[in-house]
């Protein structure tokens, strides 16, 4: 089980994540892994860099794997999609995963088109991973479907295609994504929570596949602070139901979120001062056997948090950070 460090580009500046990743690496993060978005869930947040451009100079300046997710169909054409992400894995061998998600409104309706509902977006998401995997293999593609593409060939592409993970939230969106993924990618929670998530797509084709899960927490010097740190930053994270992927605006969720309070928030992330209990809720993972883990601390005291981590909680529980490097 390898521990990954988020670069969570809602948050933070380019050049800050830049910096940050860099001394992940250093303080024994094993890889890492990057949102990509067109707007913050917050204006609170206030930042959206461009992930692509981002994760070019953040492989140059590491050696860790690191991957990202994409909702192809919308903002981007899913043969742009593909041509990006062979370009890393190209320059990058074995270093670069691609998570394909079916998106929300928030990043991927700004381009005015139609936003469909969850069982349509689905369908393009299958047909997108079936262009973008036909792309890797070097064929000349011309698909005429919920997305257009008209004799496309890649003729820059890495030894090995690049593995297209599958992002789920729930049992049925996993069992969708089996059908096509080579990995799952899910956000993290109560063990028995998330359980069956992951083997709804186990089941369905998705049988010793790697599972990556992202673990949103916070912590800080103090349980108050932690607690403030996460209301300001990531309270997007408790709407519920199909809300977060149809609001459009940073300011509707901050109007959504206006009294969300500490109870609610510690259902969504995982909030402690105490360290060891932050290595108790990531090691419960290894008993999914998730393969990745990657934590997205939602405070904004990134550094101090990397240090504190790879200090007390990273030595023996990443078994794997030698060998990914």
């Amino acid at each position: 089980m390898q521990i990954g460090y988020h670069a969570s580009h809602e948050q933070f500046s380019p050049s800050q994540l830049l910096a940050l990743v860099q001394q992940a690496q250093a303080a024994g993060f094993s890889c890492a892994k990057a949102s990509d978005h067109f707007h913050p869930w917050s204006e609170r947040q206030g930042h959206s860099g461009f992930t692509w451009s981002w994760l070019g100079a953040a492989m140059a300046v590491t050696d860790f794997p690191i991957g990202s997710i994409s909702a192809p169909g919308y903002r981007y054409h899913p043969a742009i999609v593909a041509q990006a992400a062979a370009t890393l894995g190209e320059m990058f061998p074995n270093r670069f995963w691609l998570a394909l998600g079916s998106g929300e409104a928030l990043n991927e309706a700004i381009t005015g088109t139609y936003w469909p509902d969850k069982p349509e977006r689905n369908a393009i998401l299958a047909e997108c991973a079936a262009v973008i995997r036909a792309l890797f293999a070097g064929e000349t593609v011309t698909h005429r479907g919920r997305v257009t593409v008209v004799e496309a060939k890649l003729y820059s592409r890495p030894a090995q295609p690049v593995p297209l993970l599958g992002a789920a939230i729930t049992p049925a969106s996993a069992r969708h994504v089996a059908q096509w993924a080579d990995g799952l990618l899910i956000t993290g929670g109560d063990v028995e929570e998330i359980r069956p998530t992951i083997e709804a797509f186990r089941e369905n084709g998705g049988a010793g596949k790697p599972v990556h899960i992202q673990h949103a927490l916070c912590w800080a010097k103090s349980e108050d602070e932690a607690f403030e740190e996460a209301l300001d930053q990531w309270s997007a994270n408790v709407i519920g139901g199909e809300v977060n992927w149809d609001l459009r605006r940073p300011i509707d969720f901050d109007n959504a979120t206006r009294f969300v309070r500490r109870e609610d928030i510690a259902e969504a992330v995982f909030i402690s001062a105490d360290l060891g209990r932050h290595r108790a809720a990531i090691e419960a993972y290894a008993e999914l056997g998730a393969n990745a883990v990657h934590l997205h601390q939602v405070g904004r005291n990134q550094a101090e948090f990397i240090d504190a981590f790879g200090a007390k909680v990273l030595p023996g529980l990443d078994r794997n950070a030698a060998g990914a490097r």
